[in-house]
């Protein structure tokens, strides 16, 4: 599973990585916790993936191109070798996806659940990283993908919406989540701020909103669904608010829009334009203060 040269056959006590020379190192670290982030039922492949896509949505987020992780599982006493086995198969299969080496990692015993951990590194060209603030007063906002169906897929997966008519392919979207990589890489010189859509599209907006020091009005008919989330029943503005997307939401000037269908097509991923950015601070979705956001780490 380790079989890239910086990992070193995994029998050194850490990895030895060549760095491309005048780039920026870029890490981030997410965790994945049983009965907070994937549910006891979840297939071991599905978190495997899940767990390597996610820290991989952060680097598109940053416009940076993967060049490793580093695993720390913690295994609770439920999980044996055949689970585990099954997790690495499903970060094996995000990783050569991705194309996107382990360079080596670590794996103990927690308590009942499982708690995992990775890091991922990336490289971007020095001063060319994408982030949440930067942007201007009148640029667009945009979101690749469509919204909405992680949150349903949630739902599917504990049991309170049904598998059928769709439900398969929204418990998907929510074990699977697809990071924006190409579209990442394709928007730097382009975007003026970026992030990923993890705790909901509308508290995300209002987050790289307050990071350049603006307001985000948002056109809910704008807003991107899939049919089965159209089929769902469940409003716009709720479904703008659950988490786990895992979309690229990001800003840039109306100048601008030729360039970024250029991105959006080089990287072979619709976006949608949603809203403009303007003087001002919070979020207003069609005219009115949405009554639910999303997701609030404490």
């Amino acid at each position: 599973m380790a079989p890239h040269p910086a990992a070193r056959g995994l029998m050194d006590d850490a990895a030895v990585l060549d760095w491309p020379l005048g780039d920026q190192l870029v890490a981030t670290h997410d965790m994945l916790a049983e009965g907070v982030h994937f549910t006891p039922d979840c297939p071991p492949a599905d978190v495997g993936w899940k767990l390597v896509a996610v820290n991989l949505s952060d680097l598109a987020a940053m416009g940076a191109r993967p060049r490793g992780v580093l695993m720390g599982a913690g295994l609770g006493s439920r999980q044996g070798l055949d689970w585990a086995q099954a997790l690495l198969r499903g970060m094996d299969e995000a990783l050569r996806a991705h194309a996107t080496p382990l360079l080596g990692g670590d794996t103990i015993r927690t308590g009942d659940g499982a708690v995992l951990g990775l890091t991922a590194l990336g490289s971007v060209p020095a001063g060319a990283a994408l982030s949440r603030g930067g942007a201007r007063a009148g640029d667009d906002l945009w979101v690749s993908g469509t919204i909405g169906d992680a949150g349903l897929g949630l739902e599917v997966a504990l049991g309170r919406r049904p598998a059928g008519n769709g439900g398969a392919a929204l418990l998907r979207r929510y074990r699977r989540p697809v990071p924006r990589l190409a579209l990442g890489l394709a928007l730097r010189g382009v975007a003026s701020a970026a992030m990923d859509v993890s705790d909901g599209l509308l508290i995300d907006c209002a987050r790289l909103a307050a990071a350049s020091g603006l307001g985000a009005f948002l056109d809910s008919a704008a807003i991107p669904l899939s049919d089965p989330a159209r089929a769902s029943g469940v409003a716009v503005a709720a479904l703008a608010a659950m988490g786990d997307d895992y979309e690229l939401l990001f800003a840039a000037p109306p100048a601008a829009r030729g360039a970024v269908a250029e991105a959006a097509a080089s990287a072979r991923v619709a976006v949608s334009r949603i809203g403009q950015l303007a003087p001002g601070s919070g979020l207003l979705l069609d005219g009115a203060e949405p009554s639910a956001m999303g997701y609030r780490h404490s």
